[in-house]
């Protein structure tokens, strides 16, 4: 049984100022062939395809191609994109012959000449494998699913939770791939594309209306014949000609099912569609305010505009503004890409004493640079670390700038580390002896559970702030719910 194993992933933020090259996908690994077995296992959606494969009773020929992962961030280039589809297909082709494909895909990735990246991929795959080979793919589940990324896949599996558990996503594609190719199932797919895009504050699967949703998707694979129920509630910054959110609903062998369930499961999401715009943001001199009172820390306050993990450029100086306008009494860990800052702080070493304009460099939208005076209270030349599930990261050079109670952490790109205590403490800081930190995320807090005693979702402007209607939206379908005045819709 040979299976052709690739990963090719990225989240796009069409408002970003960002373009996104190859050297996104490097900073994040980007890996060929048996080093994509020696390096993935255990992460992402790789990782619990590869763990279901080794359970397998007879051996399964796995042809690694490809791994590139770039996070979120700008649009990819048409350079980039021809580049690693240009791989993909040249490592299928020498694979051949084949008994499936197995995909890690974002789902929400947007070129400079595609759209629709995901379903450029998928049709680039199938010209190669025809259209018998099953090609099953691993989504994370805020993509934006498209016509011809149903046509040319057989399996598309989103995640169950938020925060993601992308090896679980693996697994769960792996059982059924496996299941298929020992003729016990024959997947149906049936969709539906809904009409509406919400902001980023009631994505959490743990509570409130995206709990209720996701719910409902665990509740129906529970009846006979369903296989799998993915909800797909689009992330919100991708201004794309199918944009919005959709549901996919897998039977085995079994249409009417498929699609009644997936029309049910549409309209549940239209009917809570104004309960997910409900908002709990505070604006940013009143979220310092709290922190500040908190009877005990640590409070995160999570940077909604500037989500790292969302594709903004991580340089917003909101938060930071309001802390040093209050002159807090306590500490508080920021962190801040500039390579400008960085460079400063690290020719003038531990000790001394600079001052820089901080941050605002890459967003001129929504942010502007802040001038601080600060010491330099530790640099790393270079740090290497492997953060489990998410694999090796490579922090680089960084340094850590003392303003008064501020702690601010420099780097120079955009590492999964920006939201990771390792980022603290590697430059000598205790996470114990912060009242607040600072996240540049909307719901990737989990990191920091271990001290957490709050939560405070910063109104924060940038190109992944929730206020979705301050944004030129020129490609999405209109009408669109709540961009547009839209009349009652049904998915039946």
């Amino acid at each position: 049984m040979r299976i052709a194993v690739a990963e090719v992933a990225q989240e796009t933020d069409s408002f970003s100022p960002l373009v996104a090259d190859r050297s996104d996908f490097e900073a994040y690994g980007l890996y060929f062939g048996e080093e994509i077995l020696e390096r993935m296992r255990g992460v992402g959606p790789i990782g619990g395809f590869l763990e279901i494969a080794a359970l397998q009773p007879h051996p399964v020929d796995l042809r690694p191609i490809v791994r590139a992962w770039g996070s979120a961030g700008g649009t990819i280039t048409a350079e980039t994109l021809d580049f690693l589809t240009g791989r993909l297909v040249a490592g299928l082709k020498q694979s051949l012959p084949l008994d499936a494909v197995f995909l890690s895909l974002h789902g929400a990735a947007a070129s400079e000449k595609e759209d629709d990246v995901e379903g450029h991929v998928l049709q680039a795959v199938r010209e190669v494998v025809g259209r018998d080979i099953p090609v099953v793919v691993a989504f994370d589940h805020h993509a934006n699913i498209t016509r011809r990324m149903v046509e040319c896949a057989n399996l598309l599996i989103g995640h169950e939770t938020q925060p993601h558990d992308p090896p679980a996503t693996g697994r769960k594609v792996a059982r059924l791939l496996f299941r298929m190719l020992r003729g016990e199932i024959h997947p149906t797919v049936r969709w539906r594309k809904i009409p509406m895009i919400t902001p980023q504050d009631q994505f959490l699967t743990s509570a409130g209306p995206m709990k209720e949703w996701f719910d409902l998707a665990r509740q129906m694979e529970t009846r006979s014949g369903v296989l799998d129920v993915s909800p797909y509630p689009m992330q919100p910054w991708l201004d794309v000609a199918e944009g919005g959110w959709s549901v996919i609903v897998h039977t085995d062998n079994d249409a009417e099912l498929a699609d009644s369930l997936a029309a049910e499961i549409a309209d549940k999401a239209w009917s809570l569609r104004e309960q997910f715009w409900r908002s709990e943001r505070v604006a940013p001199a009143e979220a310092i305010r709290q922190a500040v009172a908190a009877e005990r820390g640590l409070i995160i306050l999570s940077d909604t505009g500037d989500s790292v993990y969302g594709g903004a450029p991580g340089d917003s100086t909101c938060i930071l503004k309001a802390l040093l306008d209050q002159q807090i009494p306590c500490p508080a860990f920021v962190p801040m890409i500039d390579s400008e800052a960085l460079q400063a702080a690290l020719a003038a070493g531990v000790g001394a004493r600079i001052t820089v304009d901080l941050g605002g460099k890459l967003d001129h939208v929504f942010s502007q640079p802040v001038r601080v005076t600060g010491n330099v209270a530790a640099v790393s030349r270079g740090f290497t670390v492997d953060l489990r599930d998410r694999g090796i990261c490579d922090l680089r050079q960084t340094a850590l700038l003392e303003v008064g109670e501020v702690r601010i952490a420099l780097l120079d790109h955009r590492s999964f580390a920006v939201n990771h205590p390792v980022l603290y403490t590697h430059l000598g800081l205790d996470i114990a002896d912060a009242k607040m930190v600072v996240v540049k995320t909307a719901s990737n807090f989990q990191f920091f559970s271990r001290w957490r005693s709050g939560l405070i979702r910063v109104d924060s402007p940038g190109t992944t702030q929730s206020d979705l209607t301050a944004f030129r939206w020129q490609r999405i379908p209109r009408p669109t719910y709540p961009l547009d005045a839209l009349a009652d819709w049904s998915a039946k």
